[in-house]
């Protein structure tokens, strides 16, 4: 009997396009509730989601040559990416040109804090572990979410591995090597554990070490006419998480300990004939979170988050070493205390409920002279309904946000006001025809944020009189799909949207008389309007050869309308391209594999006054790969070589912060 669903399950995807067998084999394992959780991480989004989404997983997100998050992110429409200069650099996500102060990052279902600047760099969370990367406009769709959910105007899910079991299998092993270019070495191991029947445990660890040295040839007016090195790009990096995953009735609970620790340089701008730097940056970073899920009856459904988080940052720019920088030898500490609870209740067949509370402490301690030491509570509420009747659906909620500051040392500074802030948002979806999979949708959401506590507290640099930034969202489009039974195209989704963003009270940073001294006042307004496209497709040819594409397209017109005396008002903000996109394709054949993708990011200008001076080129890079699959006495071997930039594109991202060029990476891995 056993048997005989295994191989079911195995035929199972070729019919129902987003269905795995690895999720029809966990659900052997797991209760009745896990199941529909497992079902709808890796289905299809155009029939589930009623808002704009994208996602990559399973195997789809590791053929794209990505190895973290960001660059896997460079493949969503509607995405600006800032890569502050290869693997040692920052790497911060921009969504629909509203900020990255904007976009909410949650790492198995709870948000990645950061109080102290609100950017999370995605370059330190690696995709070797990572089950599904997925990005919302707006907000999820489901209204059964924490207070948080609703809290930002884009947000970016990361879902690692859960534990599934095959063929009575009691064990996963996964190790990777992989190395390369710039002197990479790069181990990771994955465990994952059947303890019973209820109970599973996941254990991965990763190590990473770049010289990050790279040749590039550095541009002057009359064009590129030097060849330099990289310097000051390597990274040291740990990554160590250990999960348990538990079953009760009707539902589910997880933990999960996340610890990582890096010891790298900052690489620096390239200006002025200055190819050097020798600024160093350690960061530890911890967390502990869980998750409790159930559903108590059929008209009730509960779940409770908890999560505590360190981060430590020391960074050194030592003049001993290097004579143009000024003396720095800053610690910063960090501490987060977060807990959640949603409560849903399904009131008839069509019409759900929900009321979440979220309460959130965050503190700042620094070694900076005349550093007041702030603490922040922050309380969340949220309250959604839906109601569902078949080809309509209409989402609505209204999330409350209470902000009180404290400092430690009042003396030494300004306490900002108490915030109280009532923000909406409404979505609905129409699908006209119940045979054809065409749906059109719309959303409109209002949103804010609170300024950071380096824009309120910062030595120097503070203003604890800021108001937050507020956005609204406008957004209109249509998502198609269809299956093909006899042609060699076996499925096509397409998604299209059309939407309006504004940003209000935007927060910059301003200099004052002195240029070591700034300050953070509320001057911008941005207004941005834009088109996203995606297609998708499968193909099948003979029996054994499979091939899938995707293609995505934006277009930007982000405008600058704060100051309309401004000679250079209504131009286009900084670093938004009129124009981007990306296309991926994957061919299958017996065990062998092979994998092209392209990124291509339209010209646009570094600042917003628009002259030819700040006038950034457009550029691409195409990055292919090949890999060999082999079963060693019932185990996978699989070989793969890449072959990134594969043109040798010599581009900046971030003006003055040249990319790699041409790069190699050989990676083994064996699952068993």
């Amino acid at each position: 009997m056993i048997r005989q669903k295994c191989r079911l399950a195995w035929l199972l995807p070729l019919f129902v396009p987003g269905i795995h067998a690895s999720d029809l084999h966990a659900q052997n394992q797991t209760d009745s509730l896990q199941h529909l959780d497992e079902v709808l991480v890796t289905a299809r989004a155009l029939q589930k989601e009623i808002i704009p989404v994208q996602k990559l997983s399973g195997e789809q997100l590791q053929r794209l040559g990505s190895h973290n998050v960001a660059d896997a992110l460079r493949y969503f429409s509607g995405v600006q990416l800032k890569d502050y200069g290869g693997i040692g650099g920052l790497k911060t996500v921009n969504v629909r040109s509203l900020g990255t102060n904007h976009v909410g990052v949650f790492y198995d279902g709870i948000e990645l804090g950061n109080a102290q600047n609100g950017t999370v760099d995605l370059g330190r969370f690696s995709l070797d572990n990572m089950e599904s990367v997925t990005l919302y406009n707006g907000q999820k769709s489901a209204i059964f979410q924490s207070a948080k959910d609703f809290g930002a105007a884009g947000t970016i899910y990361l879902q690692t591995r859960t534990p599934k079991f095959k063929d009575n299998k009691k064990y996963n092993v996964k190790a990777t090597f992989k190395t390369g270019s710039f002197g990479v070495v790069n181990p990771a191991v994955l465990w994952e554990q059947q303890i019973n029947d209820k109970l599973s445990s996941s254990f991965s660890a990763e190590y990473m070490y770049t010289t990050g040295k790279y040749k590039f040839r550095y541009a002057t007016e009359g064009g590129y006419d030097t060849t330099a090195v990289r310097q000051n790009g390597d990274v040291n990096a740990l990554r160590i998480e250990h999960g348990l995953y538990g079953t009760v009735k009707n539902g589910y609970w997880r933990t999960k300990l996340y610890t990582y620790f890096s010891d790298r340089g900052y690489p620096g701008a390239i200006v002025r004939n200055k190819f050097t730097h020798e600024d160093r940056q350690n960061d530890a970073n911890f967390f502990a979170q869980g998750m409790f899920r159930k559903h108590f009856s059929d008209k009730y459904r509960f779940m409770a988050s908890a999560k505590y988080a360190y981060d430590y940052l020391h960074y050194l720019a030592d003049p001993h070493k290097d004579e143009s920088l000024m003396y720095i030898n800053n610690r910063y500490r960090q501490q987060e205390v977060y807990v959640s609870t949603a409560n849903c209740f399904d009131l008839t067949s069509f019409w759900s409920f929900n009321l979440s509370v979220d309460w959130q402490f965050n503190l700042l301690n620094a070694n900076l002279k005349d550093f007041v030491y702030p603490r922040r509570n922050t309380g969340l509420f949220a309250a959604a309904t839906a109601f569902d009747f078949d080809q309509f659906k209409l989402q609505a909620s209204v999330l409350g946000t209470f902000v009180s500051d404290k400092l430690k040392e009042e003396e030494k500074g300004e306490t900002a006001s108490d915030k109280m802030e009532w923000t909406p948002s409404v979505v609905i979806s129409y699908r006209p025809f119940k045979k054809i999979g065409l749906n059109f949708r719309a959303f409109y959401k209002r949103i804010f944020r609170m300024p950071t506590l380096n824009d309120l507290y910062y030595t120097f640099v503070g203003n604890a009189y800021l108001d937050p930034e507020y956005t609204n969202q406008y957004n209109v489009g249509a998502t198609y799909e269809k299956e093909f039974a006899d042609l060699w195209i076996k499925r096509i989704e397409l998604q299209a949207d059309v939407y309006y963003n504004e940003v209000k009270n935007k927060i910059v940073a301003t200099p004052t008389s002195n240029f070591f001294r700034w300050t953070m006042v509320n001057l911008g307004e941005v207004e941005i309007r834009g088109i996203d496209f995606a297609l998708q497709t499968d193909w099948k040819f003979g029996r054994e050869v499979f091939l899938s594409g995707r293609l995505n397209y934006t277009y930007q017109k982000a405008q600058d309308f704060t100051d309309p005396t401004d000679e250079f008002y209504g131009g286009q903000i900084p670093y938004i391209p009129w124009h981007s996109g990306s296309a991926a394709l994957n061919l299958n054949w017996r065990s062998w594999e092979a994998n092209y993708s392209f990124v291509y990011t339209g010209e646009r200008y570094s600042s917003q006054a628009n002259l030819p001076v700040n006038y950034q080129p457009s550029w691409y890079t195409s990055d292919f790969s090949v890999a060999k699959r082999q079963q060693i006495c019932s185990h996978e071997l699989k070989l793969t070589l890449e072959v990134n930039n594969l043109l040798n594109q010599q581009y900046e991202v971030v003006s003055c912060y040249p990319m790699p060029g041409i790069n190699f990476k050989f990676i083994v891995q064996y699952t068993f």
